[in-house]
């Protein structure tokens, strides 16, 4: 049996491997170097495999793996020295430069005469001294800082100079290993406990620049600071100091949970140990300090907001969910506890005005992340005890807890929210409190009725019974806190329609009047913030109607009062704000009813939803420009900036949606571009919601393909949005999508050989590939002008030369269809792939039997561009072979190119030149001659 002979012969599957890597396959040579391996019993022959699959792993730079390889090639045979050169070079990238100068100084022995050995001698020798004398450098600088910082006589402008020129330090390696290696912790612990903040923030973010991306550092600090110190100061008083510690700890948890992956820095070459006692140190730190009287409100947002981002499963592929599992079990009746504070009664820890927001967020995130009913319910449970507890006791603080509880709830998991706004005697308190004399029992029940009120089992029921009461405490009510609250209860019920113009819950003219209160109370600066606030919650649900919206955008007090709250350290404003901006630019999700369904309900006599008159496009376009005028980009770039639990996915999304309607026309993209919209929309490609994410990319290609990417996004910016732009590259994605992607990727492709390496990076060609095959013309013809920008990297040139394929065969007949762009697009690529490899002109006539008439009627266009490629293709054909060349000659194309070498137009020039060297090019091969003389001109075979 010879079956499969080939995979299970070592040698073969070398040759192979060989094969591919010369071809430039280098994932293909790695398969059949390792399965070799898998195979082969042969030492000297597995040190061979191993030396090989180094080369492959140093290809596609992944040093560690490679520098294992070739070590393992020198262990059967030391003497091997492109084993050793190839570990020089993988250990030269890791920075073990003692090490690779050794591997080098071995090579140079072995082969005194090889020249790359010589160089790389010197280049580490000149790199080692630098590293020395940086080092050095460092060294004494860190001294001089621990001296200033040490000497309570030196003056404070001196002191303070000091403390940040170490942070500048730490952010460079060399500078945080002689921090950290000079007794650094133990000073900076001991500036941590300092009166000054600005001493206590440097020594926070030394502390930042430590543990970034270095895991044994990190468990080092933890354990030499503590957890209970570094809560004491994310939870002191100051809110800069608390954001400063919350920053910290997010890098401490980062570096933990990641630090592994990546690659280890400075000298420290050995196993760390599991960092998972560390981790659910902190967390349980920060668990306990939720419900602290002596933390402060800035630094217990922080421990909330740390525990929403570090305990939920990060993806749900992920199946271990045990940190969420333990956070409910040790800390769900701590943030219940937080979440039912009355900020106004005596017996509760200092809040600020998000923290409501942050415990709905949190509690949210926790019970998304639970697998199974079983967990759910044991959730539920528990807090539905929590709250009977309260509700249940005599006095009427815990009672108002109790509503409180539940309205936290409603805000975050609505589930749960509704069970417990189900129990027994809840909402007949809530309904009856609404009338109560004291003024904290009445905005705690009225806050309850309005978040009661979204949700479809309560709203009908509210509608009923809220309505009236809702309508009095807003005409009656002497409290203008109250009176706005009240207000908005309204909004929300109002606008139980939606976008259904027919669906209509008030009079008429009723829903106009509430918006032109909720603009009033908006531009009423001498309001709180935080009831200036709810009055954005009323427009949120006001502007699904149409009216409403017009009268918003035309009012720029009223837009710059609300971009204003939306920059302000008011957190829970943010989703209001958003949801407001999408429902003005009706960036929102519409499906159009089937015509025939439509006729079908009528007659059916059922109800048809109706567009208002005021969101067709005209007036959608008029409203983005005023808003667009009112400053609407800086707000937007402020909200995505926001370090908060209330910045949730589905705030996300709508400011991906407000970015994605503001950039639809061509002449504001500039504008977007210009207040930092482009910078603002890369984060958001990347994080949020599947649709949030998408509607971010699609607003970076609308911006990449009409502007210049390297102004649009500068510096290493431009290579963060090549990510966002491939993932629009799928099926789920709608053709528009597809297309404005393939376009903003032609872009890019066109800048830099780097940009194109980061495409291909990302896996773009074989999607590019795919959609040269679709059906529609114009993404069809995008992705061929793609790929025609792509074929400028040597890396896919070689995907066509790989013999197997039809790529070639695809744009020779692309270069005879009648879509004119599809023409142009394929001959372009045609003409770069014949230039730059030229033994794929052999493969042109193999292609279609048709290639010839294609070639002529590209000769024959009437548009420039596409004789100019005909020609160039024609040249390189006619210089790669004398057979083609000949074949050339005798056909019709000798007299077409005559014509064309003729010229005669100046805009013919270029055509003319390209025509002139192929019949120069023939008469060089003696396939013709010229018939030049007497003054005649022309060329005959």
């Amino acid at each position: 049996m010879n079956v499969n002979r080939e995979e299970k012969d070592p040698a073969s599957l070398r040759e192979e491997g060989n094969s591919h890597f010369k071809n430039g396959n280098i994932e293909g040579a790695l398969c059949c170097y390792t399965k070799a391996l898998n195979l082969s019993g042969n030492q000297s022959e597995s040190a061979i495999l191993y030396r090989n699959r180094a080369a492959c792993y140093l290809k596609l730079e992944d040093y560690t793996k490679a520098e294992a390889d070739a070590s393992k090639a020198l262990d059967t045979d030391p003497g091997d020295v492109k084993a050793r050169f190839r570990r020089t070079q993988a250990m030269q990238k890791l920075g073990r430069l003692d090490q690779a100068f050794l591997d080098a100084q071995k090579c140079a022995q072995l082969d005194p005469k090889n020249k790359a050995f010589q160089d790389m001698l010197r280049q580490l020798g000149a790199q080692i001294q630098q590293k020395a004398m940086q080092l050095s450098s460092t060294d004494a600088r860190v001294q001089q800082m621990f001296k200033l910082l040490l000497d309570t006589s030196a003056q404070p402008p001196d002191r303070q100079k000091a403390a940040q020129n170490l942070v500048v330090l730490s952010r460079e390696e060399a500078g945080a290993e002689q921090i950290f290696r000079n007794d650094g912790v133990k000073l900076l612990q001991t500036l941590l406990q300092s009166q000054q903040e600005d001493v206590v923030l440097s020594a926070l973010r030394t502390l930042v620049g430590l543990c970034t991306g270095h895991q044994s550092r990190t468990m080092v600090i933890v354990n030499e600071l503590g957890m209970e110190g570094l809560c004491a100061v994310m939870g002191s008083g100051g809110e800069a100091v608390s954001l400063a510690a919350h920053h910290l700890l997010q890098v401490m948890f980062e570096a933990l949970t990641e630090g592994m992956r990546r690659e280890v820095r400075g000298k420290d070459e050995a196993i760390l140990p599991e960092p998972s006692r560390e981790l659910r140190s902190m967390l349980r730190h920060l668990v306990e300090m939720m419900t602290m009287c002596k933390v402060s409100g800035p630094g217990r947002d922080s421990s909330i907001n740390l525990l929403v981002k570090q305990v939920p499963r990060k993806s749900k592929k992920h199946p271990d969910n045990s940190l969420t599992l333990w956070v409910i079990d040790q800390g769900l009746k701590k943030i219940l506890e937080v979440g039912g504070t009355v900020p106004e009664l005596s017996n509760g820890p200092p809040l600020t005005d998000n923290t409501h927001m942050s415990c709905s967020v949190l509690l949210s995130k926790l019970y998304d992340d639970l697998k199974s009913d079983g967990e759910r319910e044991n959730f539920n449970r528990l807090c539905e005890e929590y709250v009977q507890r309260h509700f249940d006791s005599s006095g009427m603080e815990s009672k108002l807890r109790a509503i409180q509880t539940v309205s936290v709830l409603l805000q975050g998991p609505s589930d749960v929210g509704n069970r417990t706004l189900e129990m027994s005697g809840v909402m007949d308190t809530i309904i009856s409190l609404c009338a109560s004399q004291d003024l904290t029992h009445q905005q705690v029940a009225v806050e309850a009725l309005i978040h009661a009120a979204g949700k479809a089992k309560r709203a009908s029921f509210i509608t009923t019974n809220g309505v009236s009461l809702l309508k009095d405490l807003y005409k009656k009510s002497e409290n203008d806190r109250i009176r706005v609250r009240a207000l908005v209860g309204l909004c929300k019920l109002g606008s139980a329609g939606g976008t259904d113009f027919s669906m209509k819950q008030f009079a008429e003219g009723s829903t106009l009047k509430l918006a032109k209160q909720c603009r009033k109370w908006l531009c009423n600066e001498s309001l709180p913030q935080n009831s200036r606030r709810w009055a954005v919650e009323g427009l949120a649900y006001l502007t699904f109607d149409a009216d409403v919206k017009e009268e918003l955008a035309e009012d720029g007090h009223a837009l710059s009062a609300m971009f204003q709250l939306a920059k302000s350290e008011d957190k829970t404003v943010l989703f209001a704000v958003g949801s407001t901006l999408v429902n003005c630019t009706n960036s929102y999700d519409v499906d159009k009813p089937d015509p025939q369904m439509v006729e079908l309900a009528k007659y059916a006599k059922q109800h048809v939803p109706e567009e208002h008159p005021k969101d067709a496009p005209p007036f959608i376009q008029q409203r983005l420009a005023k808003l667009l005028e009112a400053g609407v980009v800086s707000a937007l770039v402020c909200m995505v900036k926001q370090e908060s639990p209330a910045l949730t996915d589905a705030c996300r999304e709508c400011v991906s949606r407000v970015f994605l309607a503001l950039v639809d026309r061509q002449e504001d993209r500039g504008t977007v571009v210009a207040q930092g919209g482009g910078k603002a929309l890369i984060p958001l490609a990347s994080e949020g919601t599947d649709m949030g994410k998408t509607k971010a990319a699609q607003a970076l290609a609308k911006i990449t393909i009409t502007s210049n990417p390297e102004i649009a996004f500068p510096g290493e910016r431009v290579y963060e949005v090549v990510r966002p732009l491939v993932s629009l590259l799928t099926l789920d994605c709608t053709l528009l999508q597809n297309f404005e992607a393939l376009m903003a990727l032609t872009n890019l492709a066109g800048i830099s050989e780097r940009l194109r390496q980061k495409i291909i990076k990302e896996k773009a060609v074989p999607k590019v590939e795919g959609y040269m095959f679709e059906e529609h013309d114009l993404v069809r013809a995008a992705a061929t002008e793609c790929m025609c920008n792509l074929v400028l990297s040597t890396e896919v040139q070689k995907l066509f030369v790989a013999t197997g394929n039809d790529r070639l065969k695809l744009l020779v007949l692309y270069s005879g269809e009648d879509d004119e762009r599809l023409r142009k697009a394929a001959a372009g690529t045609l003409a770069m792939l014949t230039s730059e490899q030229p033994e794929l002109c052999a493969r042109v006539p193999g292609t279609t039997s048709h290639w010839l008439e294609i070639l002529q009627a590209l000769l024959l266009s009437d548009s420039r561009e596409l004789q100019h490629r005909g020609a160039a293709i024609a040249l390189n054909l006619m210089r790669a072979e004398r057979d083609l060349a000949t074949q050339l000659m005798e056909s019709e194309a000798l007299e077409i190119l005559s014509v064309l070498a003729k010229g005669g137009a100046p805009e013919q020039g270029p055509v003319a030149k390209l025509a002139e060297q192929c019949l120069d090019t023939a008469l060089q091969y003696g396939i013709i001659k010229s018939n030049r003389g007497d003054g005649g001109e022309g060329t005959e075979p």
